[in-house]
């Protein structure tokens, strides 16, 4: 068993992936056979698996590749049914951490038993990687850079997939009714702001946002 499982799913990322990965592959102060990378690519069409099957040589990388589009949230959930690890954290395809951002997290999970999930503050960058902005996590919620207890998120049932979009907020709901959330504030997560954000979707996320709504007045 890991330490650390690290759920990456991608899906027409050819641009950022690698960025993304080495980002996870050069983390620091932790021994390399103490964490595992459960990559996901959800049947792009791209070259995403070219540029993924090039690092295919790590021992602690695991790469998935679906048959044909099964969503964001179905496709985490395959990877954490695939994962060994005590603590499990999702890095989205198009983002990257800080070289300490696992250590961080881990420290904190490992030394604050009270608490079954920790998230970090987070730097807004452009597709450059210039900072835009550094966002409050507790105020501005994105749904990746936590880092769950493994145990408690099985217990949760993993992510909801009937949802397409703010499946990580309907998450974080559940959790909060029956798990404590430490927070870390430090910036150790780069969230990066490009044309192709799932949230620029602005009818589709109103949709969701009104789903998450309905489902929350039926509990």
């Amino acid at each position: 068993m890991y330490d650390i499982s690290i759920i990456i799913c991608s899906y027409k990322h050819e641009k950022w992936i690698e960025r993304c990965l080495r980002s996870v592959l050069n983390q620091k102060l932790l021994e390399k056979n103490s964490f595992e990378i459960i990559l996901v690519d959800d049947c792009s069409k791209d070259k995403t698996q070219k540029i993924i099957k090039q690092y295919k040589h790590f021992p602690n990388l695991k790469i998935i590749e679906n048959k044909k589009n099964l969503g964001l949230p179905k496709s985490i959930n395959i990877a954490m049914k695939k994962s060994s690890g005590r603590y499990l954290m999702r890095v989205d395809s198009d983002d990257y951490i800080q070289r300490y951002c696992l250590f961080m997290m881990k420290f904190f999970l490992d030394y604050n038993r009270h608490y079954q999930a920790v998230n970090c503050d987070y730097v807004k960058v452009n597709e450059n990687e210039e900072i835009l902005k550094r966002y409050n996590v507790q105020k501005n919620y994105i749904a990746c850079g936590v880092m769950f207890r493994r145990e408690c998120l099985f217990d949760l049932g993993l992510y909801d997939e009937s949802f397409k979009m703010r499946e990580g907020h309907d998450l974080l709901r559940r959790f909060l009714k029956k798990y404590k959330l430490g927070h870390l504030e430090m910036p150790l997560y780069k969230y990066r702001d490009h044309k192709k954000n799932r949230t620029k979707n602005k009818k589709t996320v109103k949709k969701y946002e009104n789903f998450l709504k309905l489902k929350n007045l039926k509990k």
